[in-house]
């Protein structure tokens, strides 16, 4: 049975056919537009998203040359929109995960900042759902519905007003321990929890489509990272990836017991299967790809390839990637990046090669604290996305972890992911493993860096975030 998966991304959708297996037959990809603007806005045209899933997935399906029997649809997580519940009219633009003016939000909840956690698993931070939607309604009024973009993609593309209890755990709305709306979280950012979206499991058949041609059925629904993860199949407690893309993303599976963390890392949901939630703890550098860009932008590197280029050397030049604020376990929205420990002697070279080491710093840093909360460290990493093309980052992640870094073989773990999941949906796998298909890692980095060298560099790299935190 062929699958059409789908995943909607930050600047992009990419839509692949898989075979059974994993096969891919056939690609599209189609760009959307994301538009930065003053004060930490980041908005997005739903149309745009809505017509590059249509234009992806027809492509796909043009390009496989074969048909296709079921769609899963990944989304981009955090992203909100407010919309007419009877036409499925967008009242405006939709709030990207990277805005950050929902920081007033959280602000005012401070003092509910431990009660939310504590129902929700996740830290009270703008990058989350709940506080964009609050803010959209204090800006734009009352009318509509205002919930994460899936649920209006959904509405658009089935007929169905459905999100998936892994999406739903991005929220700050979601009871975690029931998998349910929480009414008191709801009640403290102002917003009706009955207005919001039935939750499903992530291979829940949730209606029908004739959005890519003949009639199709929904049959699988995640947000991205928890698509990626079971992608790589990280099935089992402690196992892990991690993905490059605009930011660079590394969740943990933790299990069927409710994660909790001492790290001030985020608990969510990494998928919910039969009636089965399995949970995860999540971690977040919110610039990774877009630094690398900014490098461009800046005219210190020419093509991301330039990052393997510039060579070994001193590193006495720290860099945070905090372009767009911090996230774990520092949660400071307002946070700037920088180099640090510049002198006279700093070369274009340093200021490049402290990117790569930075990129790499925040999630081995966020890695350890995961194995804190889980009582064991990583036995390796699997790893995706574009910087993954990247052999002086995933060298630098490999050293600074200790631990094997796995690089998955395809570009595409988000839509296979989600593919799977579509796959369990349609009845056409009966477990996780069959579902997802075996795989190797196309390639394995070995750390050859000494312990108490990586620990020194981590050390002083989080001081330097430290600082910028205390900046913010």
């Amino acid at each position: 049975m062929n699958i059409l998966a789908i995943d909607q991304g930050t600047s992009a959708t990419k839509a692949l056919v898989a075979a059974e297996g994993g096969q891919v037959l056939g690609e599209a990809s189609s760009p959307v537009h994301p538009e930065a603007g003053a004060g930490g806005a980041v908005e997005q045209d739903p149309e745009e998203l809505l017509q590059s899933i249509v234009e992806a997935g027809r492509g796909a399906i043009a390009a496989a040359g074969a048909r296709v029997a079921a769609v899963g649809i990944a989304n981009q997580g955090e992203t909100v929109l407010r919309w007419d519940r009877e036409s499925a009219r967008p009242f405006g633009p939709a709030l990207s995960w990277q805005d950050r003016r929902a920081v007033t939000v959280t602000r005012d909840l401070e003092e509910h900042a431990d009660r939310l956690t504590e129902l929700t698993g996740l830290p009270v931070d703008p990058y989350f759902a709940a506080p964009k939607m609050t803010w959209l309604r204090r800006e734009q009024g009352e009318d509509g519905v205002v919930t994460t973009v899936d649920a209006w993609l959904l509405e658009r593309l089935a007929g169905a007003f459905v999100t998936d209890a892994a999406t739903a755990s991005r929220t700050l709305l979601l009871d975690l321990e029931n998998a349910t709306w929480s009414e008191e979280a709801c009640s403290l950012f102002g917003l009706d929890p009955d207005s919001q979206p039935q939750i499903v499991d992530c291979d829940a058949v949730v209606g029908e489509t004739d959005a890519f041609g003949e009639m199709l059925p929904v049959t699988g629904l995640a947000v991205d990272q928890q698509a990626a993860l079971f992608a790589e199949s990280c099935f089992e407690a402690g196992e892990a990836k991690c993905t490059y893309g605009t930011g660079a993303f590394i969740l943990a599976t933790a299990g069927e017991q409710v994660a909790r963390s001492e790290s001030r890392l985020a608990a969510c949901v990494a998928w919910r299967l039969d009636g089965t939630t399995t949970y995860c703890l999540d971690g977040q550098v919110y610039t990774a790809g877009s630094a690398v860009s900014w490098l461009q932008q800046l005219e210190l590197i020419s093509e991301p390839a330039d990052l393997d280029r510039v060579g070994a050397g001193a590193h006495e030049v720290v860099f945070v990637p905090s372009l767009a604020g911090l996230g774990a376990p520092f949660w400071s929205p307002e946070a700037r990046g920088g180099w640090l420990g510049l002198s006279l002697a700093s070369r274009r070279a340093d200021l490049v090669r402290a990117v790569v080491w930075g990129i790499a710093a925040q999630v081995a840093s966020l890695a350890r604290a995961m194995a804190d909360d889980m009582g064991r460290p990583f036995e390796r990493l699997r790893v995706d996305g574009g910087l993954t093309r990247s052999a002086a980052l995933m060298q630098a992640q490999a050293d600074l972890l200790q631990a094997p870094v796995e690089l998955y073989p395809s570009a595409d773990a988000t839509a296979l992911g989600v593919g799977a999941f579509a796959r369990l949906g349609s009845g056409a796998a009966a477990t996780p493993s069959e579902a997802v298909g075996a795989w190797a890692p196309a390639a394995v980095y070995e750390p050859s860096m000494p312990a108490d060298e990586a620990d020194e560099r981590l050390a002083r790299w989080h001081a330097a975030a430290l600082a910028l935190a205390e900046l913010a």
